[in-house]
């Protein structure tokens, strides 16, 4: 054979190696949660208009998901060397994220297929689009129907089939492909005069309601904590009347409140929301601004396309490039299929060292599956309370019972209001939840249960709807805001320390939980319950963990200094005599690791470890450590 015809059929083979390698990379694959389960039991009334424009944003799974999960536990881990080492987003995005050939890829296969990019992010987890019904149809292979609503007065649209891609790379989610389920708020409204689950309302607000002072008065008595230097997060689905925020300042007599920052996404939101009028947002802000006066700033991240498609992952995605912002809230809840790209940018919030809280809902016990993001383990889930205060002057906390205003289904014909719990049906049990005994609350071995903690849902006062006051709001939606404002004053003493922020607060609330000190930390709901007519012997209120109220709500100070330890007073004292020894005493903190420094100007920030670390020990002798100087001044501090 001669040599040209030996390099044509090497080139013939190699070629035909590539094409067979390259088809099997590109094998097309399904991804399954797309499709809601009420399609099953419906006709369709119609295909979507061809032309129609729907946006979706893509979720890439990331680049090493067991190292992601892996380093989550260890930077939440007090006994890792990574613990509280957190990362900045760009850290995050080459040392997990997908690779930039991946996003490329997927960037180039949007395009070549009639979608435009309308949104690309740093850590590379979540690509925008934007394109025609005809063109996602012939992406995905769906076909994009129309169905009436089974339970609301509208149609809504949703793909025939669970989407599949063939693409070389691996996708995770695909948000947006249909508008069964829009966000809608987690809080409720009653006549005060209504009965309910129990509670004298002790509170300062008109009719004895509760605002402003009054949680902190009962949560958190003594503290001169405020949130000061803090910033406090949002999300949601509506904008919010700043009149109403101000008339409720002004009503609870705070002079120097948070800026308010909007941070719009995809689209600026509205108050007249066809679910709400500003009443959620509001309520989160009010709720923030009472248990945190001090705050710095509010950042209200809002997304306008509720009556489309809005997308919760954007939402995270803008809160990942917020690191100033270290606690966050979420009262809104989304459809019943799980997100797994949500749940690499919750993880992602636990590396960067931000906390996220999440209002469980107002249903009581969920049977099935759960509504998003209610059951994920990569947030802390805030269930209700009804809180009964000792009244004026300081307004003490006497106890509190599950929230629950109704049994079985209300007037309307729907399910219980109550603080909703239960099992997850997707994910397993976390690491952290295994130390819980679920053997006397009706919870798992083996999967997820929720809530985590609690706080008040009840009796609150609100200012809403652009100038309309009053009480009889509540809602596990006042809990969450409570909750991500009461870490803003663990962050503040934190930070006043030295230390780094706490971040995902799971993993540490349980390990206190189990621990001997648990009735100092938290007060434990032992009474009522979250049952309902689908649910009649699920759950009830007992003594530790319960999947109506979790944990248990804050318990004051103990709480605070448990998860941001309080530092002792440095010392400052002069080096010995040349040859000479120190002994040095402070007050010791459980838990804590020190580290002996020197200087030699207490003007200065130049200080040097002398040393290992120093642990389980509240004084150390110092040997003469040669230095030449006459002077040196030592102290004291606390490891971060």
């Amino acid at each position: 054979m001669n040599c040209a015809l030996k390099v044509i059929l090497v080139i013939l083979i190699v070629s035909g190696f590539l094409a067979d390698f390259s088809c099997a990379a590109n094998e097309r694959y399904m991804l399954k949660g797309h499709v809601p389960d009420a399609v099953a039991q419906l006709q369709p009334i119609g295909r979507l208009d061809g032309a129609f424009r729907m946006k979706l944003a893509i979720g890439l799974a990331p680049r090493d998901e067991k190292a992601l999960d892996a380093f989550v536990q260890q930077v939440s881990d007090q006994a890792s060397p990574s613990y509280h080492h957190y990362l900045t987003p760009a850290q995050f995005a080459e040392e997990f994220g997908p690779t930039k050939n991946d996003y490329q890829t997927l960037i180039d296969y949007a395009k070549t297929n009639g979608l435009t990019v309308t949104r690309q992010y740093l850590n590379r987890v979540v690509l925008d689009v934007e394109g025609p019904v005809s063109a996602i149809e012939n992406i995905f292979q769906v076909r994009m129907m129309v169905y009436q609503h089974p339970t609301e007065a509208r149609t809504f649209y949703a793909p025939d089939v669970e989407p599949s891609v063939d693409l070389g790379v691996s996708l995770l989610h695909i948000e947006g492909l249909d508008n069964y389920t829009r966000p809608r708020p987690k809080h409720e409204r009653r006549s005060l005069n209504r009965g309910g689950s129990g509670g004298s309302k002790e509170g300062s607000a008109p009719g004895g309601q509760l605002w402003g002072n009054d949680f902190r008065d009962a949560y958190v008595p003594g503290t001169t904590l405020t949130g000061s230097g803090q910033n406090l997060g949002l999300v949601e689905f509506e904008d919010y009347y700043p009149s109403d925020i101000s008339s409720y300042e002004a009503a609870i007599g705070l002079s120097n409140a948070p800026q308010l920052v909007v941070v719009t996404v995809d689209t600026a939101a509205t108050q007249n929301d066809e679910e709400d009028n500003g009443e959620e947002c509001s309520g989160d802000i009010e709720m923030a601004v009472s248990m945190a006066p001090g705050l710095k700033a509010i950042y209200v991240f809002e997304d306008g396309l509720t009556v489309t498609n809005p997308h919760f992952d954007d939402i995270f995605e803008s809160i990942l490039t917020y690191t100033n912002v270290l606690q966050f809230s979420c009262s809104w809840g989304g459809s019943t299929a799980a997100d797994p790209t949500s749940e690499v940018l919750f993880k992602q919030m636990a590396m960067q060292g931000q906390s996220f809280f999440d209002a469980t809902g107002d249903a009581g016990a969920f049977v099935g599956n759960v509504q998003f993001p209610s059951d994920s383990p990569s947030i802390t889930q805030v269930g209700g309370t009804t809180m009964t205060d000792g009244g004026a002057p300081n307004y003490p906390w006497l106890g509190e019972v599950v929230w629950a205003w109704d049994s079985g289904p209300n007037v309307s014909g729907r399910r219980a209001i109550s603080s909703a719990g239960g099992i997850s049906t997707y994910y397993g049990i976390p690491y952290w939840q295994t130390n819980i005994s679920m053997a006397a609350n009706g919870g798992s071995a083996s999967s997820r249960n929720f809530p985590d903690v609690a706080a008040n849902a009840d009796n609150c006062y609100l200012y809403t709807d652009d100038g309309l006051e009053g009480g009889g709001w509540g809602g596990t939606s006042f809990a969450a805001p409570l909750w991500a404002a009461f870490t803003a004053l663990v962050n503040q003493q934190a930070a006043s320390n030295g230390r780094a922020p706490v971040g995902f607060l799971n993993p540490g609330l349980y390990a206190l939980a189990s621990g001997t000190n648990y009735l100092n930390l938290f007060h434990d709901i032992t009474s009522g319950n979250n049952t309902w007519r689908g649910s009649p012997g699920e759950f009830y209120a007992t003594a530790g963990y319960d999947l109506c109220t979790g944990l248990g709500t804050m318990n004051g100070t103990n709480l605070i200094n448990a998860l941001a330890p309080p530092v002792p007073a440095p010392s400052f004292l002069p080096l010995a005599p040349s040859g000479g020894n120190i002994k040095l005493s402070w007050s010791t903190v459980s838990a804590v690791s020190y580290q002996l420094q020197y200087n030699s100007d207490l003007t200065t920030t130049n200080w040097i470890n002398l040393g290992s670390v120093i642990t389980a020990s509240n004084t150390v002798t110092t040997a003469n450590d040669s230095l030449t100087n006459s002077q040196r001044f030592y102290r004291v501090m606390v490891v971060p």
